[in-house]
């Protein structure tokens, strides 16, 4: 499922990158239909106790929850207070399996309904739209339009690879969506630090991301606070070296990714100071 070469980062979050995060997202789209076809509906998957059945629910839960949310910021109306992410693993778990009353052909047919409409959206916001327009999301709170179709890059792909892991196929994720997500995997690293696990931890880690489009970059976490710079590692009390793909699958905590280097006591705490927000 190629894309195209990607020979670096495209900034997605600015509208120059709209046609590229765009286009992506309908490839991981298609992958992920497919898998569903050809999986069974109740085989396993690398997502937990998650079924493909509810890898399809998933997807239908935060669909029509962002539809609902662009549909309150359009007709100015204040979104229901903001969860936080510590309890949106638990949430999403719910969501995907209240639809197993479906059949696999009334979920697929549910899922592409609302996907279409959801790209509607996206395909229309214009160059103000895209970063400038606001709508609040349940978890995180008020968020760029952008940032949803980024969203979905995270879903198709990294579901698309739960799925092929149930079938037997650890495949990597595609190159371009492995790179396009690595600024996404910061976000998630700065906002989802365990409290307890990072009691009294005050270190600055490096991660070196190799090939086209990684790059270098210095975490600075002190407790739960993190704050993380492009640029050079030097001065980091251990650093990981990662490939893209593993980066992304790593941080979403789907495999250990990495080698570390330096204070190797440090690097096995670190591994384990974030909480999950996707099952």
């Amino acid at each position: 499922m190629a894309t195209g070469t990607t020979p670096s980062r495209v900034n997605v979050f600015d509208h120059s990158g709209k046609e590229f995060l765009l286009n992506l997202d309908r490839a991981e789209r298609a992958e992920f239909y497919k898998l569903l076809d050809e999986a069974p509906w109740e085989g396993p998957t690398a997502s937990g106790h998650w079924q493909v059945r509810d890898l399809c629910g998933h997807l239908i839960d935060v669909t029509e929850g962002y539809l609902e949310r662009f549909a309150l910021a359009r007709a100015g109306k204040e979104a229901p207070a903001t969860l936080g992410l510590p309890v949106m693993a638990s949430k999403l778990d719910e969501g995907a399996r209240r639809f197993r009353s479906l059949s696999k052909d009334q979920a697929i047919a549910r899922l592409k309904t609302a996907s279409d409409r959801m790209f509607e959206i996206f395909d229309a916001l214009d160059d103000k739209q895209w970063a400038g327009e606001i709508v609040v999301h349940t978890y995180m709170g008020p968020l760029p339009a952008c940032m949803y179709a980024g969203f979905q890059l995270i879903d198709y792909s990294i579901h698309s690879w739960d799925i092929k892991v149930g079938l037997g196929r650890e495949e990597p994720l595609s190159d371009d969506a492995a790179i396009t997500l690595i600024p996404f995997m910061f976000i998630v690293i700065k906002y989802t630090v365990d409290a307890e696990r990072s009691t009294g931890l005050k270190t600055k880690f490096g991660i070196e991301i190799s090939g086209p489009g990684g790059g270098s970059w210095c975490v600075d976490v002190d407790g739960t606070s993190v704050d993380y710079t492009e640029g050079s590692t030097e001065g980091c009390d251990t650093v990981f070296d990662f490939e893209p793909n593993d980066f992304v699958l790593d941080t979403y905590q789907r495999k250990r990714g990495g080698t570390p280097r330096g204070d190797l006591a440090t690097a096995e705490r670190i591994r384990e100071l974030l909480f999950k927000i996707m099952i």
